[in-house]
C-alpha cells in the first residue's frame, strides 16, 4: 500500500510539472477575435475571412473554441475586449484593433491577465502589450505607388493624397510614400487628409481638393474603397486633367479595372484581408501546442498591373 501511495504521489509530482511546462497545450483553448464591423469593403472582407477561420478550424479542432466579436467604434471594441476575458473566458486573443492608441492598454489588461495576444495589421503603441504581430508590408504599400507615380509621371506633376484613419500602419505608409516623392524634386504633394478608408468621405475630400486645386496630375487614394469615392468626385465634377488614381489593397473592383484597361486605374497594390484568417490559423496551432508565434510576420504586398491582374482577382470574394 506504501509503495502504491509512494508512486501515484511521484506521478502526481510528474503530472504537476509537466502542466507547469506545458499546461497550455493540455487546456481547450478559447480563442477570441476581436475586429472592426464592415463598415467598408476591406472590413467586409476582415469579417468574412474571420468567420472562415472560426468554421473551418472549429471543425478540424475539437480542443479549439473561436469567438468573433465585431465592434463599429474604439470604446465598444474595448468593451468587447473586457467581456471576452472575463464571460467568454478566453486564453487567446487575435485583434485588429480599431485604433492604435486607445485599444493598447485594453490590450494590454488582458495579457496581463494570461491572455495570449496576436495584434493584426494596426498596430499597437506599445509592442510590450502584445506577443505577436502579422500585418502586410505597410511599408511597400506605401513605397510601390510612390515609385509606380514617380515612373509613370516622369518624376514631375502635382499629387494629392487620402490617407486612412490615424494608426501606425497608416503612419508607416504615408512615411514610405512621402519618402519616395520627396526624391523628386519635381513632384509635389499638394494636400494629404485623413478619409477613413471610406468611399463617402473620399467623395467629400476628393470635392474639397478639386475645388481648391485647379491642376492635379494624380491621387494616391491609399485604399480602394476610397479609390471609388476618388473617381466619383472627379466625374461629378467633370474633370479631366486627374490622369491617374491609384488606390490599394487588391479588391476585386479595383483589379477588374487594371484587367480592363480602366484609362485612370492602371495598377494597385495587395494587401488582401485574408491576413485575418492567416492570423487566426497561426495563432490558434501554436496555442494547441503550446507554442508561441514568431514576434513579427509580414505578408509580402507587390504591385498588381495587367500583366498578373488575374493572380489577384477572386470575384466570389466579398472584397
Amino acid at each position: 500500500m506504501k509503495k502504491m501511495l509512494r508512486a501515484l504521489g511521484a506521478l502526481t509530482l510528474a503530472a504537476s510539472a509537466f502542466a507547469t511546462t506545458s499546461s497550455f497545450a493540455a487546456d481547450k483553448v478559447v480563442l477570441g477575435v476581436a475586429i472592426p464591423t464592415a463598415d467598408h469593403g476591406f472590413t467586409g472582407g476582415i469579417v468574412w475571412w474571420a468567420n472562415e477561420a472560426k468554421k473551418e478550424l472549429e471543425k478540424a479542432n475539437p480542443d479549439l473554441k473561436v469567438i468573433v466579436k465585431t465592434a463599429a467604434s474604439a470604446p465598444e471594441q474595448a468593451n468587447q475586449l473586457q467581456d471576452l476575458v472575463t464571460v467568454n473566458k478566453i486564453n487567446a486573443l487575435v485583434i485588429f484593433p480599431q485604433e492604435s492608441a486607445s485599444l493598447t492598454q485594453p490590450v494590454a489588461q488582458a495579457k496581463k491577465k494570461g491572455v495570449y495576444v496576436t495584434v493584426v495589421d494596426r498596430g499597437l503603441t506599445d509592442t510590450s502589450a502584445q506577443d505577436a504581430y502579422v500585418a502586410g508590408d505597410n511599408t511597400a504599400f506605401g513605397k510601390i505607388p510612390a515609385e509606380y507615380l514617380a515612373k509613370v509621371m516622369d518624376g514631375k506633376g502635382d499629387i494629392v493624397a487620402l490617407r486612412g484613419i490615424p494608426t501606425t500602419l497608416d503612419n508607416e505608409r504615408w512615411t514610405a510614400f512621402e519618402g519616395v516623392i520627396k526624391q523628386h524634386p519635381d513632384m509635389k504633394i499638394l494636400d494629404a487628409k485623413y478619409a477613413n478608408w471610406n468611399r463617402d468621405d473620399a467623395f467629400k475630400v476628393m470635392q474639397d481638393y478639386l475645388t481648391r486645386f485647379k491642376h492635379i496630375d494624380a491621387v494616391w487614394a491609399a485604399d480602394d474603397d476610397m479609390m471609388i469615392g476618388v473617381l466619383k468626385a472627379i466625374d461629378q465634377a467633370k474633370r479631366t486633367d486627374v490622369k491617374i488614381v491609384f488606390g490599394g489593397a487588391g479588391s476585386k473592383e479595383a483589379v477588374k479595372r487594371v484587367m480592363d484597361d480602366d484609362p485612370r486605374v492602371k495598377a494597385d497594390v495587395s494587401y488582401s484581408p485574408k491576413f485575418i484568417y492567416d492570423a487566426i490559423k497561426l495563432t490558434a496551432e501554436a496555442r494547441l501546442k503550446g507554442e508561441k508565434l514568431p514576434a513579427t510576420t509580414i505578408i509580402p504586398s507587390v504591385l498588381i498591373t495587367k500583366e498578373n491582374a488575374k493572380q489577384f482577382y477572386f470575384p466570389n470574394s466579398p472584397f
